[in-house]
């Protein structure tokens, strides 16, 4: 089994476990209690792990630096479900942009915002 395979089948298994727990009781469940807070409690623990990851990543800690970016994608994971997205949205992103130059990339999105604003 490749390593890209396992790991959108851990997303994926994960993603289920956040969805099945969307509608647990806030007492017994985290990610339902910190879903039930509402958008911006998630957004605001996203901003949060950002910076831990930011912080570990100055420090050089190798274990600390994937423990923090383990709970940034597990909360980045949660924001996805409230908006009734998957893992698999992100990884087909991903992989449309295989193979372009990350450059070209952001030049594009300037450019469509540009012409969206009017700009």
């Amino acid at each position: 089994m490749s390593t890209a395979v396992s790991t959108a089948d851990t997303l994926a298994r994960l993603a289920a476990v956040i969805e099945s727990r969307r509608g647990s009781d806030p007492a017994t469940s985290y990610v339902a209690r910190l879903m039930a807070k509402g958008t911006d409690a998630v957004l605001k623990k996203i901003g949060e792990e950002a910076t831990e990851v930011v912080m570990a990543c100055k420090d050089g800690d190798g274990e600390r630096i994937v423990a923090e970016v383990a709970d940034l994608w597990f909360h980045t994971m949660i924001a996805l479900a409230q908006h009734g997205l998957v893992p698999a949205d992100v990884i087909a992103e991903l992989e449309r942009r295989e193979g372009s130059s990350g450059l070209d990339e952001f030049a594009a999105r300037k450019m469509t915002t540009r012409e969206e604003n009017g700009t």
